[in-house]
């Protein structure tokens, strides 16, 4: 099961809820601005969330992230570049944002990671490094259910802006080309901040 929240007010974020049915186990992908509120509602929900995945480190990404992590007792994941990024407001752009962010405790996973859930080892998500929009940017995949958390690589009729630290509009799109692209064109795309769509729609749209 998948659940979008959309949380933030400054940037409406979107914030997945990815939820074995079987066993009410899951993780979160990315956690906006609001994290005491995304864990109230896994809360209300009976779930339980063994991690917090973080497409990148951008502050409307991670504002919510210790929140979260401290109510809900889910440890932070983000890429191995990603350590700039959480650590300095400036990367994070979170001193734009209105306050610095800094994380202090987040485990790096590595690209092509297989990321599984301790209750159902049957359910996992593969992790897909894309820099371009971020250098720390990934999206986590799933082929069994033919779905990809995408964060702000690429959009529904857009892609990532790239002016921000560490952006690369070449450096994207052979991102984009590389890891999405690539995946069976029916593979569902649920992103930052756009509604969903598809990988054959957005090559269709871009010609790939």
């Amino acid at each position: 099961m998948i659940e979008c929240m959309t949380v933030g007010d400054m940037i409406p974020t979107n914030a997945f809820f990815y939820i074995d049915d079987a066993t009410q186990h899951g993780f979160l992908i990315d956690a906006g601005a609001d994290g005491d509120y995304l864990a109230a509602h896994a809360e209300t929900k009976g779930w339980t969330i063994e991690r917090l995945l973080l497409t990148h480190c951008h502050f409307d990404h991670i504002g919510g992230a210790e929140e979260f992590s401290l109510r809900a007792g889910a440890p932070i994941y983000a890429a191995e570049d990603s350590p700039r990024y959480y650590s300095d407001p400036n990367w994070n752009l979170s001193l734009w944002g209105g306050g610095a962010i800094r994380l202090t405790d987040v485990t790096t996973f590595a690209d092509r990671e297989i990321i599984t859930l301790a209750a159902n080892p049957e359910m996992s998500l593969e992790v897909r490094y894309t820099p371009g929009h971020t250098t720390d940017s990934c999206i986590f995949y799933s082929a069994r259910d033919g779905v990809a958390f995408v964060g702000d690589t690429i959009f529904c009729a857009s892609v990532g802006r790239t002016d921000f630290p560490g952006g690369d509009e070449r450096t994207l799109w052979d991102s984009i080309v590389r890891e999405v692209f690539s995946l069976p064109p029916e593979t569902v795309l649920y992103s930052g901040h756009t509604e969903e769509t598809t990988v054959g729609a957005e090559m269709e749209r871009y010609r790939a």
